[in-house]
């Protein structure tokens, strides 16, 4: 295979493993066909690393254009199985999951998919706070397989590195303190970098390329260490964390900058804008709120635990809010606030401790 046709199936498959709306549309096709019909397993684990671009009409043309009425049909098989594995494990609980389960289907049991029980039997491998190596030794127990849990792990790394789960939002129609909640644990466990000026877009090179000339020192001095660590992941800064969710549209997937009526501002100006706010020792036990100190802020997100885009060395955190420099506390200006009680989900971490470097943030987009 060219290096050029590598290049585009990577990009295409994680736009579609990424992107809600495709994936919906094109998933299977792409997945199913263009990568596992077109290219050997073996490649898959070089999938994840290109810049290269592609517009949905782009990828809808090349798709269209390579198909053969046999690679049709196999399309429609591999479509019709995604859409059953994705009830399945709506149905099991494991929606947040669902994505993961299409992956080990797509890249690794297609030859187990004629199984009249396939699906019941991949969605029954899953199981409440499994590890990436317990679901493989579970899926290699049901199917027979040697698949190997390091492999998958990589590869699952940088999808979760770009896929933004909303599958325990409360209100996906409205921007609220609950869902904001559930937005920062997610990107957390998805291992989401720090990037000055990002609010949650993938980091890629055309976006790394623009921010290093809009601001040479504090992008440009970690430059190393971002190319190592950040480069194809979804980024934040701090400020960037909160107005990520607010431009995000959980429908589309897109983040589109100054939607949702959330200006764009600093976390210093966001901190001025709050009606609602005081001195961190009266705090109320709201999860959602924000906690602030001058030029840095981060997300309460309830029982003492806050998430916070720490800087470029740390990425995106969760930490402890008496171990913080807070000094203030916000409820967030275009944020509805529902009071309910603290997510069973956030649960305590290690204190991240704070080196040399100075908690980054504060900046427009």
């Amino acid at each position: 295979m060219s290096a050029t046709v590598a290049a585009a199936l990577k990009k295409l498959a994680v736009t579609v493993l990424t992107d809600k709306k495709l994936r919906k549309v094109v998933f299977g096709i792409v997945l199913g066909i263009l990568i596992i019909i077109l290219m050997p397993i073996a490649a898959v684990l070089a999938l994840f690393n290109s810049t290269l671009e592609f517009d949905t009409a782009q990828r809808q043309e090349m798709i269209a254009q390579n198909l053969t009425a046999e690679q049709e049909a196999q399309m429609q098989a591999v479509e019709d199985t995604m859409y059953a594995i994705q009830d399945a494990m709506t149905a099991a609980g494991f929606s947040g999951r669902t994505v993961d389960a299409q992956v080990l289907f797509v890249l690794a049991l297609q030859d187990y998919a004629h199984q009249q029980d396939f699906v019941s039997k991949l969605v029954g491998c899953f199981s409440e706070n499994q590890s990436d190596e317990q679901l493989i030794a579970a899926v290699n127990a049901a199917f027979g397989t040697a698949l190997s849990g390091e492999d998958f792990r990589e590869v699952m790394a940088s999808v979760r590195g770009v896929h933004i789960d909303t599958s325990s939002y409360v209100d996906r129609s409205t921007k609220n303190n609950m869902d904001l909640v559930q937005w920062a644990i997610a990107e957390e466990k998805a291992g989401w970098g720090y990037v000055w000026g990002t609010y949650g877009q993938v980091f890629d090179q055309a976006l790394y390329d623009y921010k290093l000339e809009q601001y040479p020192e504090e992008v440009g001095g970690y430059a190393e260490f971002i190319e190592q660590h950040w480069l194809g992941r979804r980024c934040a800064d701090c400020i960037g964390l909160i107005k990520g969710y607010g431009w995000f549209d959980p429908e589309s997937g897109a983040i589109s900058y100054g939607a949702n009526g959330m200006p764009d501002t600093d976390a210093d100006s966001m901190y001025e804008l709050a009606v609602e706010k005081g001195p961190v020792d009266t705090m109320p036990e709201i999860p959602g709120l924000a906690v602030w100190h001058r030029g840095h802020i981060g997300i309460y997100i309830g029982n003492g635990q806050v998430i916070e885009a720490m800087g470029t060395r740390y990425g995106v955190v969760q930490t402890q809010l008496l171990s913080g420099t807070w000094t203030h506390w916000l409820k967030i200006p275009y944020i509805q606030y529902i009071e309910e009680p603290a997510p069973t989900e956030a649960v305590p971490s290690m204190e991240t401790t704070r080196l040399t470097e100075h908690p980054q943030g504060g900046n427009v987009s």
